[in-house]
C-alpha cells in the first residue's frame, strides 16, 4: 500500500487473503511525504508517477495501484533539488511506465519536458531512465538524450518477448517489427547507449518456435544488460486462466538457454571495454579491502547491473566522478585504474 496510515489494516488481517487497501483509482497521490533516500550516498531513485494504464495480461499492477498518475514537473524538480542538497549526484527516474509520464496531466505534458527541467538542477550530474515502454516514447526524447550530457546513454526498456503471437496474448499493444525498429533507432541515434531489457519465457501458449524467435532476437539485438523470468501464474490477472500453460520443466529449460546466450553477449560487451577510458561514479569503499573502491559507469544502473572495481587514489572517494581506464572484464563487472 502507498497509504502509510492504512498499514495497520494489513497487519491486523488474519485470514491470509490478499486484499487491496485504500482506493488505487484515486486521482490524488501524496508526494509531500518527506523522502528518505533508501540508497544513501550519491545516488537516488526518483519516482515521477504512480500506477499504470497499460493492461498487460500477466500484470497485477493496474489492479493494485490504479491508472497512471503523474506528478507535476514542479513537484519532481522540487524533490530533485532536495536530493541534490543531500549530496545526490545521480537520479534514477522510475515509474511503472516512465515514457508515458505526463500523458495524464492537464495540460498534457511528457517525459521530454520533465527532463528539460531536471537537467537544470544544480548538483545533479547523471540522470538515468528506468522502465521505458517501447510504444510510448514522447516526441523529442531521443534527440534530447543525444545532446544532453546529464542524461546518461542508458535505457531500461522491458520488452517481454518478440514473437507476435506471444505479444498479442500478453496484450502488450505492440509487435515484433515495431520493437525491432525501436531498438535499431536507439542504436543508430545513440551510438554509446547501453540497453537493458527484461524477457518473460514460458508464457501460456509460447511454442518452441516462439522461443527460438526470442533467442534469435537476443543474438540480433545484443542487449548490454538483460534479465529474464519464467512466467508464473498471478491470481487476478487475465493470463492466470489461459489455456496451454507451459510445463514448469520446459519454462526452466528455456530460461536457462536464454540466460546462457545472454551471458556470452554480456561478457563480449565487457571485454570490448578493456583499454577504454571511462567516467566512473565512485559509490563506496569495498567491504573486502580498504585499497579497493566500488563504482559504476554511466552504462551501469545501481543494484541491477555490474560494477567497476577501482584501486585507491587520493581523488577516489564516494560521490566523486573520476576518469579511469578499464584493465579487466568479467561476465558482469569491470576492473579499472583511476587516472
Amino acid at each position: 500500500t502507498n497509504d502509510l496510515n492504512l498499514v495497520t489494516e494489513i497487519l491486523d488481517g488474519r485470514t491470509g487473503t490478499r486484499v487491496a487497501v485504500g482506493n488505487p483509482d484515486r486521482r490524488e497521490f501524496d508526494w509531500e511525504v518527506p523522502r528518505y533516500n533508501s540508497m544513501g550516498g550519491c545516488t537516488a531513485y526518483l519516482k515521477v508517477a504512480e500506477g499504470c494504464s497499460n493492461q498487460c495480461a500477466f500484470c497485477i499492477i493496474p489492479t493494485l495501484r490504479g491508472p497512471q498518475r503523474s506528478r507535476s514537473i514542479d513537484s519532481v524538480v522540487k524533490e530533485a533539488r532536495a536530493l541534490a542538497e543531500q549530496g545526490v549526484v545521480e537520479l534514477n527516474l522510475i515509474a511503472q511506465d516512465l515514457t508515458a509520464y505526463g500523458f495524464d496531466l492537464r495540460p498534457r505534458s511528457n517525459l521530454t519536458a520533465l527532463l528539460e527541467a531536471l537537467v537544470q538542477v544544480d548538483g545533479i550530474r547523471w540522470i538515468r531512465l528506468l522502465y521505458a515502454y517501447p510504444r510510448s516514447f514522447p516526441g523529442g526524447l531521443i534527440d534530447l538524450m543525444a545532446r544532453e550530457p546529464k542524461i546518461v546513454p542508458y535505457l531500461d526498456m522491458p520488452l517481454q518477448h518478440i514473437a507476435d503471437p506471444v505479444l498479442k496474448a500478453m496484450r502488450r499493444g505492440t509487435n515484433g517489427d515495431t520493437i525491432r525498429r525501436r531498438v535499431a533507432e536507439l542504436r543508430e541515434r545513440l551510438p554509446q547507449v547501453a540497453l537493458r531489457t527484461t524477457m518473460l519465457v514460458g508464457y501460456p501458449g509460447e511454442t518452441e518456435a516462439d522461443f527460438e524467435a526470442l533467442l534469435g532476437f537476443i543474438e540480433e539485438a545484443r542487449f548490454e544488460r538483460l534479465g529474464a523470468f519464467a512466467y508464473s501464474r498471478e491470481e487476478g490477472t487475465p493470463s492466470h486462466d489461459l489455456p496451454d500453460q507451459v510445463p514448469d520443466r520446459v519454462k526452466a529449460a528455456r530460461l536457462d538457454r536464454l540466460m546462457y546466450a545472454q551471458r556470452a553477449i554480456a561478457r563480449a560487451h565487457n571485454e570490448a571495454m578493456v583499454g577504454r577510458e571511462v567516467e566512473v561514479l565512485v559509490e563506496r569503499q569495498s567491504a573486502e579491502s580498504d585499497l579497493v573502491f566500488v563504482g559504476r559507469t554511466a552504462q551501469q544502473a545501481p543494484e541491477i547491473d555490474g560494477v567497476v572495481y577501482l584501486g585507491a587514489a587520493d581523488h577516489v572517494r564516494p560521490g566523486a566522478l573520476i576518469k579511469a581506464r578499464v584493465t579487466q572484464a568479467t561476465d558482469y563487472d569491470l576492473v579499472a585504474e583511476p587516472l
